[in-house]
């Protein structure tokens, strides 16, 4: 009779063994970052009422993280100007990589994989040159960097894979920035955010810049529907107290259709979009404002505010089979339903910007 250990060994060898998946990591339903009472830096995987399953040290205070689709792996990245990249085994713990960008270059908090998990692409900032950056790693061959392309823009930030058409979408900030100035931004009358369509070997298929007025709307964080609409979040680098929109829509091809726009409480946002979601069905639209302390909801279709919640530095927000899930900095987890809003969950960690869903 042959042994268990023979019979696995044939499995490997025919490439018939079962692969480990998100379900050996206790099937976590959202990432975040986060900070111990202590100071320490932290990667989580979280349930869907935000009960931790795993958490991993990080070298200095995360920002965002991608989840491999199929492998259960997650990327951290730094927040900017950081410039590391922590590739973990979210089963043991463990550290498979620590990605670094080369000379002149740092990460900007956010990445994401190819469809089929085998290329990681990073934003990064080539601060030398003033320029945006998308990083390619091999992620099937020990995340090796294979390749770079701009990014279409200055300062690009979050970036997703596309649903109507093969490639990505990056958030170009428009703000440029340098290491050795701190966060200090070194281009604001000049300013051009704008988002780009691009293919996964750099091709710019599409590109939408905010009117003239809007130029200090520096665009940051994104969100996709399912028919490929785009949902982005913008922070305003201009004197505050205008009625200015936070929150957009866009399709390739068409102009952005800005929500709330001319709506006062928009104001409430304190001109600072931290996060932004759609609703499932993709019939709303949220995005929240730590400097606010509020998560706003908009219908999609006719762009009217509809729902406020005031949530003390809340930031994060993501999706759920009930509406949406928001993570604040007091450690907290709140679910946001048509019926209103309640907490689910509250740990001793702050949660930082972002929850990311794992779908």
């Amino acid at each position: 009779m042959a042994s268990r250990r023979g019979f696995l060994a044939g499995l490997l060898a025919t490439g018939l063994a079962p692969q480990a998946s998100w379900a050996s990591a206790g099937s976590p339903a959202f990432l975040s970052a986060g900070k111990d009472a202590s100071g320490a830096f932290l990667l989580a995987g979280l349930t869907e009422d935000g009960e931790i399953l795993f958490r991993h040290p990080l070298p200095g205070r995360g920002h965002a993280a991608a989840a491999h689709p199929t492998r259960p792996e997650a990327v951290a990245f730094a927040r900017r100007p950081g410039r590391f990249a922590d590739v973990i085994d979210c089963r043991t713990g463990a550290a498979i990589a620590r990605l670094e960008p080369p000379a002149g270059r740092h990460f900007y908090g956010h990445g994401t994989f190819s469809p089929d998990g085998a290329r990681l692409f990073t934003t990064e900032n080539d601060y030398e040159n003033a320029r945006g950056i998308i990083g390619v790693w091999d992620a099937a061959d020990g995340y090796k960097r294979i390749g770079a392309f701009a990014s279409g823009g200055i300062g690009p930030h979050d970036m997703l894979l596309r649903r109507d058409a093969p490639g990505l979408v990056i958030a170009n900030g428009g703000i440029e920035t340098h290491p050795g100035s701190g966060r200090a931004k070194l281009n604001l009358p000049d300013m051009r955010p704008n988002l780009s369509y691009l293919g996964f070997d750099g091709t710019l298929q599409d590109q939408m810049e905010l009117p003239r007025v809007l130029h200090l709307n520096s665009i940051r964080h994104l969100a996709m529907r399912t028919d490929g609409t785009v949902g982005f979040a913008m922070q305003w680098q201009g004197d505050p107290g205008e009625i200015l929109p936070v929150a957009g829509l866009h399709k390739p091809g068409n102009p952005p259709r800005l929500m709330a726009d001319g709506d006062p409480r928009v104001l409430n946002l304190k001109s600072y979009g931290g996060s932004v979601a759609f609703l499932a069905d993709g019939s709303k639209i949220g995005v929240t404002s730590p400097r606010g302390g509020v998560l706003q909801v908009m219908d999609t279709g006719t762009g009217v505010l509809l729902q406020e919640h005031r949530m003390t530095d809340v930031c994060g927000l993501a999706m759920s089979r009930a509406g949406f899930t928001a993570s604040t900095g007091t450690g907290q987890f709140f679910g946001i339903s048509a019926s209103g809003m309640r907490r689910l969950h509250r740990s001793d960690l702050a949660w930082d910007n972002h929850l990311i869903p794992l779908v």
